[in-house]
């Protein structure tokens, strides 16, 4: 660990829910502990990189194969001290769940020591969250050890009110120094 109060790895996904992510990390980044960003092509439709880089004052990490970045996946799960996917879009959820490496992202789930806390932080209509697949993926990775923040019920940006929401960057905060 360096001479931060930990080394968090904050991996992003294509949800609107973005937005709370960002004051998250804005969070977390002012409290002093140091974070490393990772992202999926589709989590860049709704943040740019240029925002990223600005609350952590590090690259952004989208593509494995970018020069210099073909073994970082393995080298950030060294370096971390907490792994969180927030948000995690039913697609990333049912991706990890079932082995699946081809984006950054997963690369660095399947490198993971399960020794440190790897957190899911989900955000998705509420059908999606209630999906049969969904709900075996979350079951599978619970038992490998990955915690569960579970997700709020309430207004959803397709204008479904439900269970799927992403927790309030507060809870997830709260969360997140709490599996430290």
């Amino acid at each position: 660990m360096s001479n931060s109060k930990g080394n968090i790895l904050f991996q992003l996904t294509g949800s609107i829910a973005c937005y709370k992510a960002c004051n998250v990390i804005s969070r977390l980044v002012q409290e002093g502990f140091e974070v490393k960003t990772v992202c999926s092509a589709n989590a860049l439709k709704f943040i740019g990189k240029s925002t990223l880089e600005g609350l952590t004052h590090k690259a952004v990490y989208v593509d494995t194969f970018e020069d210099r970045s073909a073994l970082e996946h393995i080298a950030l799960t060294k370096w971390l001290d907490l792994a969180i996917v927030c948000p995690a879009t039913a697609n990333i959820i049912n991706k990890l769940a079932a082995g699946i490496g081809d984006d950054y992202i997963s690369t660095v789930f399947l490198a993971f020591d399960f020794s440190k806390p790897y957190l899911i932080a989900p955000a998705m209509n509420q059908n999606m969250y209630a999906h049969p697949a969904t709900k075996r993926s979350l079951g599978i990775l619970a038992g490998w050890g990955v915690k569960m923040l579970g997700a709020g019920i309430g207004y959803q940006a397709c204008g479904d009110k439900g269970a799927g929401r992403l927790l309030e960057p507060e809870a997830i905060y709260k969360e997140i120094k709490k599996n430290l």
